[in-house]
């Protein structure tokens, strides 16, 4: 490595903490800016033109933060990666990772559980029928709220969770189609059959991850738009990260 700017990791919120855990234990001395955008309405409750303006403008915002290698760690997210202006920074999201995992498990019954825009948006079954598999697509949205306030074990979360994972719980493998999602894999594992392998693209994306133009010098930020308090509460809470100071900014139209 030894490159000459920082990798950028974005989420709506705090699911992206996931994959920056994973980035850091592969690479502890990676330079890191990671934007949660909570000051935004909720990505999966944007219109397509809605969310490709707003990636737009932060991507704008994290290029002028030193930011020359981008993560967008959020399946909602992930899908306008296509519609997007031309960033000139390297830009990678969680489907392609996604999609290339269940191809090297070829599953013989797969799940999925993602939010709503990442479900009915298509991109999973259209990619996955194109590789011959058929996927069994399930909205968990309400667990992605509740793992943003920092549930992950909650009687209301092990409710949702169990409802919401009932026709899937004979599959293979499920897909974890949200980076929120592995924060609760063990309350997940409980509503399925013992057999069943649950997937995190986390780890396929990290593993095929180009860092040579990230610098090493360890520089680590956490920026919101939204409540610096609530960010940390919330990674402490789910992935057990202390991220220390995190700073307010203000991506303005």
């Amino acid at each position: 490595m030894g490159g000459s700017g920082h990798l950028g990791i974005l989420d709506w919120g705090i699911g992206g903490v996931g994959v920056y855990k994973l980035i850091k234990r592969r690479s502890p001395n990676a330079s890191i800016v990671y934007l949660s955008d909570t000051g935004a309405t909720p990505y999966g409750k944007m219109s397509r033109r809605e969310l490709v303006q707003r990636l737009d403008l932060v991507v704008g915002y994290l290029k002028s933060e030193g930011v020359t290698h981008l993560v967008i760690g959020c399946n909602a997210a992930s899908t306008a990666i296509p519609h997007l202006a031309p960033p000139g920074i390297v830009t990678e999201g969680m489907i392609l990772p996604a999609v290339r995992l269940a191809v090297k498990v070829r599953p013989s019954r797969l799940g999925l559980l993602g939010g709503r825009r990442t479900v009915l948006s298509g991109v999973y079954r259209r990619a996955l029928a194109n590789e011959g598999i058929r996927v069994i697509q399930r909205i968990a949205q309400p667990l992605s709220g509740l793992i943003e306030s920092g549930d992950v074990g909650s009687q209301i979360l092990r409710l949702e969770a169990m409802r919401i994972l009932d026709p899937l719980k004979s599959c293979s493998h499920v897909l974890l189609a949200c980076t929120h999602y592995p924060a609760i894999a063990p309350v997940l594992q409980e509503f399925v059959n013992s057999e069943t392998v649950l997937l995190d693209p986390a780890f396929e994306l990290v593993d095929n991850l180009d860092l040579g133009s990230v610098d090493e010098g360890g520089e680590v930020r956490f920026l919101t738009s939204g409540d610096p308090v609530a960010m940390r509460d919330a990674a402490r809470n789910a992935f057990g990260i202390e991220i220390g100071r995190a700073r307010r900014v203000d991506i303005g139209e």
